[in-house]
């Protein structure tokens, strides 16, 4: 009979699966947005205007636990700036910037990417240990990710070509794994609204001379009521509640198996174009979204003593400035 104990282990385990699972369908609608709104705010512009209002957003929240915990900031404060450099600034900023010059088809395909990334530098990194079903996981998340960017036809991954811009959106798939890796290494008992805030904060100041210059340059944005909304969407939800969930799942199951879930963004991009676009969703969405969920649930039934980080490591890098 069900202990009390077993219901709150499985609701644990059942939070920490929605709260990975809404992120990519939040940020499936940034890389809508984002390619929306392209003729009508430069991509500097967008990744600085979303930072900016989501700071201000957040900080009536955020400014008592920075405050409170002002010491501990500064002496977490590299690993600080590489998290709001990585997974805020740089990943927007290189997302933004490569939408304007390759398809949607390379963009998602390299958005696959970085779950591989996240096994190959954690790895390098801190010595991660992954069994065989995360493997056997991963392999089959990627094939349904394929699946619905290629529409089934192999055909269409032997004439892919690659551009400048998905050689810029690949540097963001980077930033975003090294991200998600360096969010592990950040103290547990952080406020997450602390947390995030002197992030942004970070972003935002880097953000600022690259708005700037493009401003100077003469790219400059056009204010409509589209472009609002739009900046309103990426500022407040993909920024700040898909920034939460994804920091919570993170904390729950590690970065390698929150990774996996990043799988889930062309599947909820399709149903996105479908219902925004009027796009057809046709056999083979069905398909690798089939593939993708087994792929999920499958590097989900190892042992707890797979995809640990070497404590070692994990703890140096704890305790680094």
């Amino acid at each position: 009979m069900p202990t009390n104990r077993d219901f709150a282990t499985t609701t644990r385990h059942l939070g920490a699966w929605v709260a990975l699972a809404l992120p990519p369908l939040l940020w499936a609608g940034n890389f809508v947005v984002g390619r929306a709104l392209r003729t009508d705010v430069p991509p500097m512009t967008l990744a600085f205007v979303r930072h900016l209002i989501a700071l201000v957003c957040l900080s009536p929240f955020a400014w008592p636990a920075i405050r409170r915990d002002a010491r501990r900031y500064w002496h977490l404060r590299w690993q600080l700036v590489r998290t709001a450099l990585t997974g805020l600034a740089g990943f927007n900023l290189l997302v933004y910037a490569g939408l304007h010059s390759t398809t949607a088809s390379n963009a998602l395909l390299l958005n696959s990417i970085i779950p591989v990334l996240i096994v190959l530098f954690g790895g390098l990194i801190y010595k991660q240990r992954f069994t065989g079903n995360q493997v056997v996981g991963m392999a089959l998340s990627c094939t349904g990710v394929l699946v619905i960017i290629l529409h089934g036809e192999l055909s269409r991954l032997i004439a892919l070509q690659f551009s400048a811009g998905d050689a810029i959106v690949f540097l963001g798939m980077v930033c975003f794994a090294l991200y998600s890796l360096w969010l592990r290494a950040l103290p547990d008992d952080l406020n997450p609204a602390g947390l995030l805030g002197a992030q942004l904060l970070i972003a935002v100041l880097f953000l600022f001379p690259c708005f700037m210059w493009e401003y100077c340059a003469g790219h400059r944005a056009v204010w409509t009521h589209s472009s609002l909304l739009g900046i309103c969407y990426v500022a407040l939800v993909a920024s700040l509640l898909a920034t939460f969930l994804y920091m919570a799942g993170v904390a729950r199951v590690g970065p390698s198996r929150a990774g996996l879930f990043i799988h889930l963004i062309p599947v909820y991009g399709a149903l996105l174009s479908s219902l925004l676009l009027g796009e057809t969703i046709r056999i083979y969405h069905f398909v690798g979204f089939t593939v993708i969920l087994a792929g999920l649930v499958f590097s989900n039934l190892e042992s707890r003593r797979g995809a640990r980080m070497n404590q070692g490591a994990y703890q140096a890098a704890k305790a680094e400035g």
